[in-house]
């Protein structure tokens, strides 16, 4: 399953991300992944999270982004959630291109058992119709 959480800047987003990555960690019985642009979470998201800066690996685009977030799965099977803090600020694209990688993040999310939560600095009207099933707005 795949969750989007949106809203604008400063609408609370990244504390809502916080809070649920926390929360994730203290009740799975698996891994739980924080991916981020930058290192800004490393205090506030608990250390039994795996925190992973994109910076570090050069990831620009959701095509790299799906690579990398498959890669997560395929090397480590018990992966129960994955948060991905800043999506827009990672996958450069924007609105454009978001319906179908969040398509091809839901088949993956399926095959590998593993609840994906993406966070999306945008207003919800912005957004390709069909995403708006999956959607959260803060």
């Amino acid at each position: 399953m795949v969750t989007l959480i949106i809203g604008k800047k400063g609408s609370g987003k990244t504390k809502k991300l916080i809070q649920l990555a926390n929360e994730a960690v203290a009740k799975s019985s698996g891994n739980v992944v924080v991916i981020e642009k930058g290192s800004g979470l490393t205090y506030d998201v608990t250390h039994k999270a795996r925190l992973v800066d994109t910076d570090v690996y050069g990831i620009k685009g959701y095509p790299m982004l799906l690579g990398f977030i498959s890669g997560i799965c395929a090397g480590n099977y018990d992966v129960t959630d994955i948060f991905v803090d800043s999506t827009f600020k990672i996958a450069t694209e924007g609105v454009e291109g978001i319906e179908e990688f969040v398509t091809q993040l839901d088949a993956l999310s399926k095959e590998s058992e593993a609840h994906i939560t993406l966070l999306i600095s945008s207003d919800e009207a912005a957004l390709p119709g069909g995403l708006k099933a999956v959607c959260e707005e803060i």
